[in-house]
């Protein structure tokens, strides 16, 4: 059975967990945020969204410390609760994931353009009141080839890469916080809600957007096969990750309302970059939208390799075309995988973000699905098979974050919050997605030539013996005696 090259150690794999999570609208978006919570609803109720998150982070480690195979997700939803559920999780994980991808595109081009103008040149067509300029395509096809070029021939040069960018963005991020706390004063975040408002009600009103900030962290757990590095490491690099980025995100937020007044910054621009800017530390400015711009890069590298994974797990189990689940002998890399990644984020990627805002706002939905169909997996896991792993004295804290998961799908759901989706578009989009992924499934099922077990054997690969740990452990101790 073919594996993936194992390349990747800890500080590669947080690289990918960490810089994939953050993203790059945070940073120059935060006045909104600032003026709709205030500095403290939005700084406390990103931590307690933190909070949450690390609690699903939990079932993801343990699950991870099983059974270290690509696809994450995909593969305890198959251990645990079978085919329908498993293509139902990787089908939702694809859909955030190429969302994202799509947006990224022409996402690049067009945060390029307020520094190059002539990148807003040359129109090819507008869609949904957004133009789509022929340098911005082209940039975002370059983009696109190179993250396909850079995983090609190993995930380990990706990885290289992806270390370069996010030490980038830590050493940026903590030049932000030093002088941001060091030159501001106590006095520009306190009192740290509006006059008038409900200050707990507006920390809680942020906790579920919050957790939205934490997409991405399950990453660590697709590419767990990737890793070499031991199992146990590989899940506790899931809940570092969320907690590593939660922190990054919270303390540079918060040294944003500590520069200046919170209540100016919410009316400026371009949150953090303006703040700094006005605070009389312009490169520090410039160097918050490098954030921007590494983060976004970041994150499509990650997701471009992540989705990739998904692919190969779900067609190991014939839950896509087993063809998609080729490993090159030599270069050990899914290149069908690939290919098809690189084809999908093209195909949506040259609608602009004016028709691909519609499919990333869905994005939320398919997230706080699959999160809860992790934490799902981790309760059933030692019912189906109770010696596969060891329960935890903190068993319950997953099941908070299973709340909190289903917080955010009806975020997005319900009609009149800060996250709802637009109607009647992104339902449509919902829906049809939905309704694809039948199809497919049928597809699939009606071309499958394995059973569940042997599809098992496949998607597990080795950790199939974690299942039976400790019964074949008995069965030694019984011949033996």
């Amino acid at each position: 059975m073919a594996e993936l090259k194992k390349s990747l150690g800890l500080f590669q794999l947080l690289a990918f967990g960490v810089a994939g999570v953050i993203g790059t609208s945070w940073i120059y978006t935060n006045s909104k945020l600032m003026d709709a919570y205030g500095a403290g609803g939005m700084v406390f109720g990103l931590l307690l969204g933190v909070l949450l998150a690390s609690f699903v982070a939990l079932a993801y480690s343990e699950l991870t410390s099983a059974f270290p195979r690509a696809g994450g997700e995909v593969v305890f939803s198959y251990t645990t609760m079978g085919r329908g559920p498993a293509f139902f999780t990787g089908w939702m994980l694809l859909g955030a994931y190429v969302s994202s991808l799509a947006f990224y595109v022409t996402a690049f081009g067009f945060l390029l353009s307020n520094f190059v103008p002539a990148m807003k040149t040359m129109p090819l067509y507008t869609i949904n009141g957004e133009t789509v300029y022929l340098p911005v395509l082209a940039v975002g096809v370059i983009l696109t080839l190179l993250m396909f070029a850079l995983n090609w021939f190993g995930v380990e040069i990706g990885g290289r890469v992806q270390m370069f960018m996010f030490a980038a963005i830590v050493l940026i991020g903590a030049a932000l916080i030093v002088v941001g706390f060091a030159s501001g004063s106590p006095s520009n975040f306190f009192p740290a809600y509006a006059e008038g408002t409900a200050p707990v009600s507006d920390t809680l009103r942020f906790i579920i957007p919050g957790m939205t900030f934490l997409a991405g962290f399950g990453l660590v757990a697709v590419l767990a096969e990737d890793a070499k590095i031991s199992p146990k490491r590989v899940g506790r690099a899931v809940v570092l990750t969320v907690i590593t980025a939660g922190l990054f995100y919270t303390a540079v937020l918060a040294a944003t309302a500590w520069v200046m007044p919170w209540q100016d910054v919410a009316k400026m621009d371009l949150g953090t970059v303006s703040a700094f800017t006005e605070a009389g530390f312009p490169i520090l400015g410039t160097g918050a939208y490098a954030i921007a711009f590494l983060g976004l890069l970041t994150s499509f590298l990650g997701l471009f390799v992540a989705s990739s994974r998904i692919i190969v797990a779900m067609a190991r189990g014939q839950l896509l075309p087993p063809s998609l689940a080729v490993i090159n002998p030599k270069r050990q890399t899914p290149g069908r995988a690939l290919i098809v990644t690189t084809v999908v984020t093209l195909a949506l990627g040259w609608l602009g973000p004016g028709a691909v805002v519609w499919f990333l706002d869905t994005g939320g939905v398919y997230l706080g699905v699959v999160w809860f169909m992790v934490v799902i997996a981790k309760y059933l896991l030692p019912r189906k098979y109770p010696n596969a792993v060891r329960r935890s004295k903190l068993s319950f804290l997953p099941a908070l974050g299973g709340l909190g998961a289903i917080g955010v799908i009806v975020w997005a759901l319900v009609p009149g919050t800060s996250s709802s989706l637009v109607w009647p578009a992104e339902y449509i989009i919902l829906g049809a997605w939905l309704l694809l992924g039948v199809v497919m499934y049928v597809f699939a099922a009606s071309r499958r030539t394995i059973g569940y077990d042997e599809g098992l054997h496949e998607i597990l690969g080795d950790s199939y013996a974690n299942l039976h740990i400790d019964d074949a452990s008995t069965e030694t101790a019984k011949k033996e005696l």
